[in-house]
């Protein structure tokens, strides 16, 4: 019997523990479900580390959950947009982890594919590069980057068939299909979903079986 994905966004972050390493999907707020993150921010979850390409904008986004203190160490490749973001780094009350935009995503891909990591020139010679293993090869030196996953993925899917296939819509397709790939748990939130037969298979960004709940979306 197929497993039923439909869920409520409660029942969906109660699996969520304290503690928590969640990649959420996103390129400033574009793509980003704020539908899921909403639901987080009404209940007591603390000490997360989240994963995902920059700090939002405050009170949009992760910013909310930054705002909410909810956030112990951000994984991202910037946070110039969310003044909160930085005073909370100065003041040692958030951790904060720059990573290169490239190397980021592709730290996120290596997780996903199974790889123990893979080699890049970016940050070599800078604060990057420190605590590293640096490879030499073919005449260069490389900096070991290593994969990154998390317990839990939160994406936004433009539609979404109830099996959980996924299409994503213009540039909501940034981290999104990348991180359904490395979380142990993946929650999807759904602007539409739709009957299972109905998507074409060649438009599939992101195949059902990475997908365990659906919440939101109108159904049709």
């Amino acid at each position: 019997m197929m497993k039923q994905k439909l869920t409520s966004y409660e029942a969906f972050v109660a699996q969520i523990h304290d503690g928590a390493s969640i990649m959420v999907g996103g390129f400033m707020n574009i793509g980003t479900p704020t539908g899921i993150i909403e639901a987080i921010l009404k209940t007591d979850l603390k000490d997360l580390t989240i994963i995902c390409n920059d700090a939002g904008l405050p009170g949009v986004g992760v910013g909310k959950l930054i705002d909410a203190g909810k956030v112990k160490k951000l994984i991202a490749s910037h946070i110039g947009l969310n003044p909160t973001a930085g005073k909370k780094m100065q003041a040692g009350e958030m951790n904060v982890e720059l990573v290169p935009q490239g190397t980021l995503a592709e730290r996120i891909r290596a997780a996903g594919a199974g790889l123990g990591g893979f080699l890049t020139p970016t940050g070599r010679g800078t604060i990057v590069q420190e605590g590293k293993q640096v490879i030499h090869s073919d005449g260069q030196d490389y900096l070991l980057e290593k994969p990154l996953k998390a317990d839990v993925a939160i994406l936004l899917g433009h539609i979404v068939d109830k099996k959980g296939n996924i299409i994503y819509s213009k540039t909501t397709r940034n981290f999104n299909p990348l991180m359904a790939t490395a979380a142990e748990l993946v929650g999807v939130e759904a602007r539409t979903v739709v009957e299972i037969g109905e998507l074409n298979p060649d438009q599939i960004h992101t195949p059902h079986i990475f997908v365990d709940h659906i919440m939101g979306g109108e159904v049709k």
